[in-house]
């Protein structure tokens, strides 16, 4: 690699005060030395000219000269005329440089944990299936025809461009609302929801209803903002809407209204205009959260709440589901009266990256992105079917839930599993399982059951890590 590459090293901390008393070109030696020696100067590092290192450090170009030949000499330099100067020592046993005494090293440590085996994780994306060229091809485009003035810090809410693509791309699949002036970028969902927390607290809130089980990532940031999460059931229906009105003084909620992240059932059309009321008489705000809306297999996904009722409902929705984590762009569409406070100008601001937001632009207005979207569907379809198979065959007579949409399902254990022991053993086994437990607000009620993920898993070995489990079941009893 070092051959085939510049690997410049040229702007490289070099500090002269920090070593011992002496002729200037051996405290350059030193420092040089000891910036290998620390790292910060790999091997195959390409050192700046001696003409260009001496400018930049104000001392003669002979200074440099001799500080690159002491280190050519001790084997840590190697250089050739009419080539760059590049390091050749490495930390390596055996390989000490001439002229230094060796010296003691520590024991390396031991081998790092080996990865999970089988990743039935819940809710982890399909990461190999990420788009890159396309992603380099928009970043491409977006850095070579953007003006200058569009690469600098994004404004509050994010970049006009992107918030208009995401109003159409909104408004035309998901039936919403959205308007430029009401969608907010956000670094993804968890700081959309943190930042309308805040928003809820300066309003004088101090309590929001959450779904248990539910989202751990939204109650967290709830909690951060300062509102106290209040534990609200769900059944096959999603939220229990009636449960409302044993909370006096709530009027704020996080609903999964097109999919119950747990039991993965979108919230019933009778209950949705009752949750919209609730928030009317309360002069209250739902909270949406457009999780995981992407991937229905079953039956069309219902519009999202916010489209008839976008003065009481914010949208909460990322781009990790369907595009990955390493995007890093999500979005709040808020309703006007809490557009500022999401906004939040008088904090500062961590959104995403201009670049990644206006090559997010050329990805959608491409077609790039649908396309995407559409193979990634088909892809987790067939990968339902070879999951639920597997179950059929390995844990015959188990209930499997919420296996209409998503990329994850509920499978009920008897009364009485030990599901911790369960988690544990298939750890132990390579196996990687999302804890229900962890996703369950206090007093934790539910019935056993295991959330399977398979997202981030390969084909070909789902019938190999459902076996695993179902043995790992039955070890537990």
């Amino acid at each position: 690699m070092a051959g085939t590459q510049a690997n410049l090293a040229w702007e490289t901390l070099l500090d002269l005060s920090a070593t011992r008393p002496g002729p200037l070109h051996m405290r350059l030696a030193a420092a040089i030395r000891a910036a290998i020696r620390a790292g910060r100067l790999p091997v195959g590092a390409a050192l700046p000219p001696s003409r260009m290192l001496a400018a930049d450090l104000s001392v003669s170009r002979w200074t440099v000269t001799e500080a690159y030949g002491q280190l050519i000499t001790e084997g840590y330099l190697t250089g050739k005329t009419g080539s760059a100067t590049r390091v050749t020592w490495s930390p390596r046993p055996g390989d000490e440089p001439r002229g230094e005494p060796a010296r003691t090293r520590q024991a390396p440590a031991g081998p790092p944990s080996p990865p999970a085996g089988f990743d039935l994780g819940s809710y982890t994306p399909d990461l190999r299936s990420f788009p890159r060229r396309k992603w380099v091809e928009a970043i491409r485009a977006a850095a070579e025809t953007a003006p200058f003035d569009r690469l600098s810090y994004s404004e509050p809410g994010g970049m006009p461009e992107l918030r208009a693509v995401l109003a159409e791309h909104l408004n035309r699949s998901r039936g919403a609302a959205a308007e430029l002036d009401t969608i907010c970028v956000v670094m993804g969902a968890g700081q959309g929801m943190f930042r309308l927390c805040r928003a809820l607290v300066a309003d004088g809130h101090t309590a929001i209803g959450m779904e248990t089980p539910g989202s751990s990532r939204l109650w967290q940031a709830a909690q951060e903002a300062g509102l106290e999460p209040v534990p609200l059931p769900v059944d096959d229906d999603g939220l229990i809407v009636d449960a409302l009105g044993e909370q006096p003084g709530l009027r704020a909620v996080c609903v999964g209204a097109a999919r119950q992240i747990a039991l993965g059932c979108p919230l019933a059309s009778h209950r949705r205009p009752a949750l919209v009321d609730w928030a009317r008489r309360v002069d209250g705000l739902v909270i949406e959260d457009d999780f995981y809306s992407e991937f229905s297999y079953d039956r069309p996904t219902p519009p999202v709440i916010q489209g008839t009722a976008k003065d009481r409902v914010a949208l909460l929705g990322s781009m990790s589901t369907v595009l990955g984590p390493t995007v890093g762009i999500g979005w709040v569409v808020a309703p006007r009266r809490w557009v500022q406070a999401v906004r939040a100008e008088h904090e500062i601001q961590v959104l995403p990256p201009a670049l990644n937001q206006l090559a997010l632009v050329q990805l959608m207005q491409s077609g790039a992105y649908d396309r995407h979207l559409r193979a990634s569907r088909q892809r987790f379809r067939a990968r339902r079917g070879v999951l639920l198979d597997a179950l059929g065959r390995h844990l015959p007579g188990y209930r499997v839930r919420g296996a209409e949409a998503g990329v994850a399902v509920l499978l009920e254990l008897p009364s009485g599993t030990d599901e911790s022991a369960i988690l544990r053993a298939a750890a132990r086994r390579g196996i990687e399982l999302c804890n229900l437990y962890e996703v369950q607000l206090p007093p934790r009620p539910r019935d056993p059951a295991l959330l399977i993920g398979y997202g981030n898993i390969k084909d070909s070995v789902i019938d190999a890590a459902v076996a695993a489990l179902a043995e790992v079941i039955r070890e537990a009893g």
